[in-house]
């Protein structure tokens, strides 16, 4: 006879207010059911009702883990749409900026999913120390610690300020060191291990049908990222090299994460060595936009969570209409299917090793 217990709306582990209704075996899973729309505000039809460069707060509220992610997304689409061209310098700046991002949110996945397998708060301490330094050299380029609203039409609100790129450098140097620590902490772990070597399997033929991206794509043995797939900026110029296990399981999305920081890193040094003399500012905002060149754009990027794609129709001065596909609501859909089978124990490292963010599971 099934057990049916609730599991949240609010819980510690559920990395936002989620709703989790399972259905028990004993301890173990045999079904779970996602219960979302907690935090549902509408966002693509606000923007509808906002002139273009009105919009990127909204922008940054969906992934507040990675606000710049999706607000350089939409900035980049709006580009698109009235044909403003990025110059080589502020391309550099954004990649740059991008990676710091990235590197905030796996080192925020880190510390969270080491205090969702337990007793591990060194591990969650670590995450968020080193993290912080990130958000300070993010803090030092745009003047805010979360969200940052830096993006302009053609570039950013401000370039970078003098000897950012030795602090960046500086930082990306005991980071490449840490890694190694996290490593040699975490996999020696015989709790860490047990809750993430064979727990939640994703197949590789199952990871393409359900249409996930990122990490969790990744981990299962498909080698799609857009930095390399359907490259933007300068990626391709410094041989972006996509990160690919194929385990599918816990350890392997946590492996990626891993791996990717230190891919960052490695493009974070690169693009100062080739970021040429010039000004990175982009248009100041003005309600009042330039014509629309292109009428309907897609833009596609490679966010932390995965991929984030915008749908733009444009319209006189605002959006006509926006669709966006954002990673964590397609990732949360497989957690019935990775979970069933497992013990009730694992159900908090295999949603935590889906990097799940419930603002953009609601959008």
């Amino acid at each position: 006879m099934l057990t049916r217990i609730n599991i949240g709306p609010i819980h510690p582990s559920t990395h936002g207010v989620l709703h989790l209704v399972v259905d028990l075996d004993g301890d173990t899973i045999d079904n779970i059911e996602p219960h979302i729309g907690f935090l549902h505000r509408g966002v693509e039809k606000l923007v509808e009702t906002r002139m273009y460069m009105q919009s990127p707060p909204y922008m940054e509220k969906i992934d507040y883990v990675a606000p710049m992610s999706v607000d350089e997304a939409y900035v980049a689409a709006v580009e698109a749409a009235l044909g403003i061209e990025v110059n080589e310098r502020a391309q550099y700046a954004r990649m740059i900026l991008l990676e710091l991002q990235r590197l905030a949110s796996h080192l925020f996945f880190i510390g969270a999913l080491t205090n969702d397998v337990g007793q591990m708060f060194t591990g969650f301490m670590w995450g968020f120390r080193d993290r912080e330094l990130i958000l300070r050299l993010l803090e030092e380029a745009t003047g805010q610690r979360m969200f940052y609203v830096n993006m302009r039409l053609g570039g950013l609100a401000n370039d970078f300020p003098k000897d950012f790129k030795e602090h960046v450098l500086d930082t990306m140097n005991y980071l490449s060191g840490r890694l190694k620590n996290y490593e040699s902490f975490l996999e020696k772990n015989p709790i860490f291990m047990q809750r993430m070597k064979g727990v939640g399997v994703l197949t590789k033929e199952d990871a393409i049908a359900f249409g996930v991206t990122g990490h969790v794509l990744r981990a299962s043995g498909v080698p799609y990222d857009v930095r390399n797939n359907n490259p933007y900026y300068f990626y391709r110029k410094l041989n972006f090299r996509e990160q690919t296990l194929s385990h599918g399981d816990n350890f392997a999305r946590y492996r990626i994460k891993i791996m990717e920081m230190r891919e960052s890193i490695r493009i974070i040094r690169e693009s100062f060595e080739d970021m040429p003399e010039g000004d990175a500012t982009g248009q100041m905002v003005k309600l009042r936009s330039p014509p629309v060149k292109n009428k309907t754009v897609t833009v596609s990027r490679e966010a932390p969570r995965g991929e984030v794609m915008m749908y733009l129709v444009a319209g006189d001065q605002k959006p006509y209409r926006l669709s966006m596909r954002t990673p964590t609501f397609i990732n949360l859909h497989v957690l019935n299917h990775i979970a069933k089978g497992n013990r009730l124990a694992d159900l908090y490292s295999i949603l935590g090793s889906l990097d799940v963010v419930m603002a953009d599971v609601d959008r």
